[in-house]
C-alpha cells in the first residue's frame, strides 16, 4: 500500500464536514440507505484495489472453497472447470491495507450519528462480480444472516452495513438494487429456495411479501463512494454484463452493547486492533476446528 495513511484527516476523501452528514442520517432513516460520494480518494482506491487483487489471487490459488478460522474463501467453478472467487470473509486478518480501511476514522464519523461510537464488526467481506456469471444475489434482507438471533438485539437500530465501491457500479456491471423504505416493515421472512448468492432476482419474490418491483432503484456508485444500508432493507443485484469486474468491499458494524459477537472496530470512535485470537462471529466451529481446511 505504499505510505498511504487512510482517514487521518476528515478533509481527505471529502470527509463529512461539508454539510452532508445530516442528510445521510435523514436519508438512511427514511429510505433504509444512504450514499456518500467520494469518501475515499482515487489514490486510496488504487491501493485498496491492489490489496483486493492479492486476496483474489489467493482464492484462485486455493482452487476451491477454503477456510481458516473466520477467514473464508468462497470459490466456485465454472462449467469449464475454471475457478471463480465469489467472496472472501475476513481478509483483514492478514491484509494490512484492508484492515486499515475497516477501522478508518471516516467510517467511524459516518456511523456515529446512526449507531454510536462503540462498535463491533460482524461483516468484513469482499465481493467480486466477474463478467463470467454465477454471482447474482437474489432479493433478500441481511437480517436473515444474523444468527443466532439471540446474539443480536434491536437489529434495526443497532446495525449498519457499508459497501465501498472499487469499480463503477451501474446496471451494466450488476449494481445493487434497493427497495426504498422496505426496511420499515422489519423482517419479511423472505423465502429463498436456494442460496442468496448465485440466485437471480425475481419479481415474484417481491410480490410475495407485498412489495412492488417497480419501486426498485439502481444504486449507482463510482470508485470511492460508500453506500450504507439497513439489515432490513430488501436488496439484490444482477449479472455483470460490462467489460470489467465489479468489486465491493463490505464492512458491517453493530453497536457493541447490542451484540454478543464480532470483532471490535471502534471504541469511543477510535480504531481498535485485532486481539490475540479471532472473535466468534458466524463460524460456529471456530474453536473446535480453527485449522486451515478445504470445504
Amino acid at each position: 500500500m505504499g505510505n498511504l495513511s487512510f482517514g487521518r484527516s476528515t478533509k481527505q476523501g471529502g470527509g463529512l464536514r461539508d454539510g452532508r452528514a445530516p442528510d445521510i442520517v435523514s436519508d438512511y432513516r427514511r429510505d433504509g440507505y444512504a450514499i456518500v460520494r467520494g469518501l475515499f480518494q482515487p489514490q486510496e482506491i488504487v491501493a485498496i484495489a491492489e490489496a483486493i487483487d492479492q486476496i483474489h489471487a489467493e482464492g484462485i490459488g486455493y482452487g476451491r472453497s477454503f477456510r481458516h478460522g473466520n477467514l473464508f474463501y468462497n470459490v466456485a467453478r465454472l462449467e469449464d472447470g475454471e475457478p471463480v472467487v465469489r467472496l472472501v470473509q475476513w481478509p483483514s486478518y492478514h491484509q494490512p491495507t484492508l484492515n486499515e480501511v475497516r477501522t478508518d476514522p471516516r467510517l467511524a464519523e459516518l456511523l456515529a450519528p446512526l449507531i454510536g461510537s462503540d462498535l463491533k464488526q460482524i461483516i468484513n467481506q469482499l465481493h467480486w462480480k466477474s463478467t463470467k456469471g454465477g454471482n447474482d444475489f437474489a432479493w433478500h434482507q441481511d437480517c436473515r444472516f444474523r444468527e443466532p438471533a439471540s446474539a443480536y438485539r434491536n437489529l434495526g437500530e443497532s446495525y449498519v452495513q457499508t459497501g465501498l465501491a472499487i469499480d463503477p457500479h451501474n446496471p451494466e456491471s450488476g449494481c445493487m438494487r434497493f427497495i426504498p423504505g422496505s426496511h420499515l416493515r422489519g423482517d419479511l421472512a423472505m423465502k429463498i429456495e436456494t442460496e442468496v448468492l448465485s440466485t437471480a432476482m425475481s419479481d415474484d419474490a417481491l410480490r410475495a411479501v407485498g412489495l412492488d418491483p417497480a419501486d426498485a432503484v439502481d444504486i449507482i456508485l463510482e470508485p470511492g463512494d460508500v453506500a450504507l444500508w439497513s439489515p432490513y432493507l430488501v436488496h439484490g443485484s444482477g449479472p455483470n454484463r460490462s467489460s470489467h469486474q465489479r468489486r465491493l468491499y463490505i464492512n458491517g458494524y453493530v453497536r457493541a452493547d447490542a451484540c454478543d459477537r464480532g470483532e471490535w472496530a471502534f471504541r469511543a470512535g477510535e480504531p481498535v486492533s485485532f486481539g490475540p485470537e479471532q472473535a466468534l462471529v458466524h463460524h460456529e466451529e471456530l474453536r473446535s476446528r480453527p485449522d486451515p481446511h478445504y470445504i
